[in-house]
This record gives C-alpha cells, sequence and structure tokens, in this order.
C-alpha cells in the first residue's frame, strides 16, 4: 500500500512538471518564430486587412518580429495608412523586404518601406514612384482642381517627410518621390541612406540585421535573428477570393455579367436564375468597384445601353436603339475606371472581347424575343384564329362546328350547310367563334 502511494505520488508529481513544461516550450517556440508575410498584389482593403491582422497576432504571440515581402505598384491611400499605423504600434520589430528579385515597391509601396523598423531590398528591385493620384472622378483642371491636386502633394510630402525622420532615413528623397515621381534602385537606395540593407535571400537578410538598432518608447533595443524559424502565411482562400474581385477586369466582367442577367430576366420574366446570377453579380462588382476610382458617367452609360437593348424589344426601331446601346456600352467601358495608373485600369482587349461577347448575346436575345412576339400565336384564343374547320349543323346563323379538335358554337354572316368547310375569323364573347365559309379549293 505505501509503496502504491509513493507511485502515486511521483506520477502526479511528473504531470504537474510536464504540464507546467509544455506552456513554456509552446511559448519558446513562438518567441523564436518570425512571421513572414507576402504582399505581391496591389495594396488594397483586403490586403491591409490582412497585414494588419497578422501583425497584431504576432505581437499577441510576442514573436521576434514580422517580415513583410511587398511586390506592388501602389494602391488606396487609406489602405497604405492602415498598414502603416499597424507598423507604428507593432511592440516587435517590422522588416519590410522588397522581394523577389524584379519586384518594385512603388507608391504605396514606398511609403510602407519608409514606415518599417528595418528597410531590405533585394538585387534588381526598385523603390519610388510616390506621386498622390486621385481615386475620384476628376472634376476637369482650372483653379479648382489645381488647388485641390497642390493640398494632396502638400500632405503626402508631409506625411513621407514624417515617417522618414521617425525611422532616420533621407528626407529630402522622400520628398522628391511624392513631388517628383523619383524611382531608386537598390544600390542607389542603399548609397542615399533609404535603406538598410541588400540581401539575396531571406537567411541574407537576418544574418545582416542581426544586432543592429531599433527604437520602442525611446529606448534602444537590439534586434536579434538566433535560432530565428521563419513561418510563412499566406492570405486564406476568402481573401484572395475578395482580393481578386478588387482587380478592375475581373469587377469589370462581373459588372457585364450582371446586367446580362438583369437583362435576360426583365426581357424573359419569371426565368429567375438569370436575374438572381446578374443581381449577385452586380453586388461583387460594386464591392470591387468601391476600391477603384469609378467614373460615374461611365457606369450610366453602361446602364443607358441596357435600357436601349431593353427597348429594342419594346419598340420596333429597325435595330437603331440596338446600334445606340451597343455606342453607349463601348463608351462606358472605356470611361469607366478614371486613373492614369495601369493596375488601376481596364484591360483594352477585355474591354473588347467583353463587348463583342455581350453585344451578341443581346442581339441575340432580341432577335429571339422580337420573332416570339411577331409569330403567329399557336395557343389560346389568338391561336384559333385562322384555323379550317367543318360545320357539325347549318349555320344561319349560329350553328356548331368542329375545329382545331373541339366542337364550338360558331355564327357566320351568311348561311352555311351543314358539312362545309368553315374559317375561324375572329373569338367572340361567351365561348364562341366568328367564322366564314371556305370557298371550294380556297385555302
Amino acid at each position: 500500500m505505501v509503496r502504491f502511494q509513493r507511485f502515486a505520488f511521483i506520477l502526479g508529481l511528473m504531470c504537474l512538471v510536464i504540464s507546467g513544461l509544455i506552456p513554456s516550450s509552446a511559448h519558446c517556440r513562438e518567441a523564436d518564430t518570425l512571421s513572414v508575410l507576402p504582399v505581391a498584389d496591389v495594396i488594397n482593403p483586403v490586403v491591409a486587412s490582412f497585414v494588419e491582422d497578422e501583425i497584431e497576432r504576432a505581437n499577441r504571440l510576442e514573436r521576434r518580429a514580422v517580415l513583410l515581402e511587398i511586390d506592388t505598384p501602389g494602391g488606396l491611400d487609406t489602405s497604405m495608412r492602415q498598414i502603416i499605423q499597424s507598423m507604428l504600434g507593432s511592440r516587435i520589430p517590422v522588416i519590410v523586404y522588397v522581394y523577389p528579385h524584379g519586384a518594385r515597391a512603388a507608391s504605396a509601396g514606398a511609403l510602407i518601406t519608409l514606415a518599417a523598423d528595418f528597410a531590405v531590398m533585394a538585387p534588381g528591385t526598385n523603390l519610388g514612384a510616390a506621386t498622390p493620384v486621385s481615386l475620384t472622378p476628376s472634376t476637369g483642371g482650372g483653379e479648382q482642381g489645381e488647388a485641390m491636386m497642390k493640398k494632396v502633394t502638400n500632405d503626402a510630402v508631409a506625411y513621407a517627410r514624417s515617417l522618414a525622420e521617425k525611422r532616420g532615413r533621407n528626407q529630402d528623397w522622400a520628398e522628391q518621390i511624392v513631388t517628383e515621381g523619383v524611382s531608386t534602385p537598390a544600390h542607389e537606395a542603399l548609397e542615399l541612406g533609404v535603406v538598410d540593407l541588400i540581401a539575396e535571400g531571406e537567411q541574407e537578410l537576418l544574418n545582416g540585421l542581426e544586432g543592429r538598432v531599433y527604437f520602442r518608447g525611446g529606448e534602444e533595443l537590439h534586434f536579434s535573428a538566433a535560432n530565428a524559424v521563419l513561418e510563412r502565411i499566406e492570405m486564406n482562400w476568402r481573401q484572395k477570393i475578395l482580393t481578386t474581385i478588387g482587380n478592375p477586369n475581373v469587377a469589370y466582367m462581373l459588372l457585364m455579367l450582371g446586367f446580362l442577367g438583369i437583362f435576360l430576366e426583365l426581357s424573359q420574366p419569371g426565368v429567375i436564375l438569370p436575374g438572381a446570377i446578374g443581381a449577385l453579380a452586380l453586388l461583387l462588382a460594386f464591392f470591387g468597384l468601391q476600391m477603384l476610382p469609378v467614373n460615374y458617367v461611365g457606369v450610366l452609360l453602361i446602364v443607358a445601353a441596357l435600357i436601349l437593348f431593353i427597348l429594342e424589344i419594346k419598340v420596333q426601331s429597325y435595330g437603331m436603339l440596338t446600334v445606340g446601346g451597343i455606342l453607349a456600352m463601348a463608351l462606358g467601358s472605356l470611361m469607366l475606371i478614371d486613373s492614369a495608373q495601369p493596375y488601376l485600369q481596364i484591360s483594352r482587349a477585355v474591354i473588347v472581347a467583353t463587348i463583342a461577347v455581350s453585344t451578341s448575346f443581346f442581339v441575340l436575345i432580341v432577335f429571339f424575343v422580337a420573332r416570339t412576339q411577331m409569330s403567329r400565336a399557336v395557343s389560346g384564343r389568338e391561336g384559333i384564329v385562322g384555323e379550317q374547320g367543318t360545320a357539325v349543323t347549318e349555320l344561319s346563323p349560329e350553328g356548331r362546328i368542329f375545329v382545331h379538335g373541339e366542337y364550338w358554337n360558331a355564327v357566320a354572316d351568311e348561311p352555311v350547310a351543314q358539312g362545309d368547310p368553315v374559317e375561324v375569323v375572329e373569338v367572340l364573347d361567351h365561348m364562341r367563334l366568328h367564322v366564314r365559309r371556305v370557298m371550294s379549293g380556297s385555302k
């Protein structure tokens, strides 16, 4: 009995020790982990949310650092500021690495790089070109437009210089990338004091930053990457889908698909499925377009094209409304995105292909609907008009006839003998037919 009690005591003690070591071991693993966040896309709200969430998570787990690998042409100012704010509020160091070889950190990407604790570039990369571009429909030139652009530029200059000052980087260069659109290759950026290091890969980056100084709350700290484990964190499937929807080409095609579905539902009410698909596509398109500089005149022209195609079904215009719809759709597609930045524009090839497919679809639907409306009815009250039958009784002027496989009460303007062929002229009230006698040899 005593032996059993001793064994139980020792076993319990071992369990307590092991349970105490497990959290400690897990904490050590997290402390040795460095989060790697690849961003190879336009800086939009989805990307900003992804980066912000992962920086917050790395801070919560007390990881070694966050390594943000970027290759971006730029993006939205609001999304850029959201990322920078999360970087500046991070308790652990944030490293921005312009990577891989041939990558760029332009516009919003350049300011994100300035805000990093450590800025690193791979050979063959470039940094800069942060001149602000309006993401709202242009209101024309003139003094008011120039004054507004001057305000935006001054705000961007002040922001860039403040970031460079906080991180001890070249403030004059930070101003030039905004006012002059300067873009700088990796080695020149290192000479100008814009970045801290040029590294071929992640391991060379960690070795090069070992022991370097960064500041938190006025306190000087030293970065250490010894025994660091890199954990690469990709966006999840939901974030990837939302980012794809934000692509101008995808948002445009969803918009056109939505209009096609709505058009089909309006031209053939009750089909339901095209209308449901169209409504869903429009909602997704509007989500994507909210991240783009949309010219609403372009949207109105595309809506006008849809209206003209619908009117073609209702009004006989001999194709003129269809031609107007095609022109409105083409002009609206070209005017839809109002930006000089290539990454914010819709591909001309996509516009041509989409207009060709959409126009063919519209014309085909209009043709079939018009042909159906103009064709002779084959059922109902109108379907029996013109049918030929036989007088079952004498019509003088009323009697019974057999037509279309049914017996009908009929009225004739002139007497019709029993057995004579008759033709239906019209359908009268009270389920009666107005008929005439068919002359022998006529059809």
